[in-house]
């Protein structure tokens, strides 16, 4: 598919903001089944400085700073990119053995996707995400027909609910309440697999969706999306508990990769520390729409 992609984030502030320093991760990621053809990120008022940088993840981050007095910021992100169908998932060893060998041992070479097993900012390791876990993981089942198993029972025990959780609803008020948003369910299955000991990573993205039969596709009415990638034989699957999709290296074609990371926290995209502004009001449109559809969309 090729697609456009518009993400387009607007803060409005009661007093003016004197300094401002920005993050954003908002430049989809090159790589396996996906191709960036263009991108352009505008930002107003005009940035005194700006820094394009790959992080630790290997992610596009822009750094910028506001240095004159701002009653409002606007940001907007264009991508045009291609994305190819997923490679349905391979066979794989039983989950006890993928574990061990991702287990340190002195003297041996390190595995790179061991550092996604540990605890992170938004997801603990716990005893009750591992309980929830095993019954999608008895001791004999392969890898990856184990995480489906764990997505597909996320998908089916919990209700998608806006409004019902913020980005900082610890990640066991969500599994208890069984209820949330995209970002609740990714971090619940990634937290039930590192409590097992497994490796996964959190994927922030976009998600292209159908209007209802004989309704037109709305500016702006798409949002953020996020999922679940896991590594296994030098690949990376993905799980995405809100829809019940998986497959190699994207869910399908219809998803599109902006960042990995541990956590939300890794990916957000966008987030800052100003002086001044006494709050702010913050309103996010996201389009993504084909690419032959996407200017006769926006009129």
């Amino acid at each position: 598919m090729r697609l456009h992609v518009r993400h387009h984030t607007q803060y409005h502030y009661p007093s003016a903001v004197v300094l401002a320093k920005h993050m954003a991760h908002l430049r989809p990621l090159d790589m396996a089944g996906q191709s960036v053809l263009a991108h352009e990120l505008r930002i107003s008022p005009e940035p005194a400085w700006r820094d394009d940088t790959p992080d630790a993840f290997g992610n596009w981050r822009t750094f910028f700073s506001l240095q004159s007095p701002h009653d409002a910021l606007d940001v907007t992100a264009d991508s045009v990119l291609t994305t190819a169908p997923p490679l349905a998932l391979p066979e794989s060893e039983p989950w006890p053995r993928v574990r061990a060998a991702l287990q340190y041992h002195a003297h041996q070479p390190h595995q790179p996707a061991a550092e996604f097993i540990y605890p992170s900012p938004y997801i603990p390791r716990h005893d009750a995400l591992a309980a929830y876990a095993r019954k999608a993981f008895p001791a004999k089942r392969p890898l990856l027909q184990a995480c489906r198993a764990l997505m597909e029972r996320i998908h089916q025990d919990c209700r998608y609910e806006s409004a019902s959780t913020d980005i900082h609803t610890p990640v066991l008020q969500a599994l208890e309440q069984r209820k949330g948003v995209c970002q609740d369910f990714a971090h619940i299955m990634i937290g039930c697999l590192r409590s097992l000991g497994l490796p996964a990573r959190y994927v922030s993205g976009y998600l292209l969706t159908q209007p209802p039969p004989g309704k037109p596709r709305l500016v702006g009415a798409d949002a953020s999306h996020a999922w679940v990638s896991v590594p296994y034989g030098g690949l990376w699957h993905d799980f995405d508990p809100t829809n019940n999709h998986c497959g190699t290296h994207r869910p399908s074609e219809e998803y599109v990769t902006l960042a990995v990371g541990r956590d939300f926290g890794d990916v957000s995209p966008l987030r800052g520390v100003i002086h001044g502004g006494g709050g702010h009001t913050l309103k996010v449109a996201v389009t993504v729409a084909p690419e032959d559809e996407f200017e006769a969309l926006l009129g």
